[in-house]
């Protein structure tokens, strides 16, 4: 059984719920199609702390580190982080659209916030992403599939190539991919999830 449930307001039972500021409402009738993968570490290629949500939650003390001070007027969220250690935490109801992909285009669509989850990897693009990471992403992208209409999956380096390079060259889409086929979770997944090429 999934370890990760979607209710109807778009928050996961069985992950850290931390609400952020940095959302809004999706226009009425927006299809939810589109995951999107991306890696973050504050300070770079540092894991743990608090920053990260610091920042989706417009509280990160810009003063603590000398990279911070570039983020002071940043407001951006997520709707999910992976933790190293496979924990998960929720920033944003998947119901509502997350600031994550910023400036972005999918299949000559623009904006993808519109109609896209956001998932951090709690990593970076010099080092790959633990085990724990992969099986997580597995079952939460599962437990989203089950709920929303997802057709597609990609990195923030496909919606925004030039401009953004995550979730990187460690980031491992085979194993992600057979990840999603395992049987505790083929009753689950419906179909075939579209992958980048």
């Amino acid at each position: 059984m999934n370890r990760f449930q979607l209710d109807a307001a778009g928050w996961c039972a069985g992950v850290e719920r931390q609400p952020s500021p940095n959302f809004d409402a999706r226009a009425a009738g927006t299809v939810i199609d589109l995951l999107v993968i991306h890696n973050i570490s504050l300070p770079p290629s540092q894991f743990g702390g608090p920053y990260i949500a610091d920042l989706f939650g417009n509280c990160l003390d810009c003063d603590a580190h000398p990279y911070f001070d570039q983020l002071r007027a940043l407001r951006v969220s997520a709707h999910f982080l992976i933790r190293r250690d496979g924990h998960v935490m929720q920033f944003v109801s998947a119901n509502d659209r997350a600031w994550h992909a910023g400036v972005s285009t999918f299949c000559g669509r623009e904006r993808c916030n519109d109609f896209s989850i956001g998932i951090e990897l709690e990593g970076s693009d010099f080092e790959p992403f633990e085990v724990a990471q992969y099986a997580s992403l597995a079952e939460l992208t599962a437990a989203l599939r089950a709920h929303y209409p997802l057709t597609d999956v990609v990195g923030h380096e496909h919606v925004a190539p030039g401009r953004k390079t995550d979730p990187g060259p460690h980031f491992d889409w085979v194993r992600f991919r057979k990840s999603l086929i395992r049987k505790d979770l083929a009753s689950v997944v419906q179909g075939e999830l579209r992958f980048p090429s």
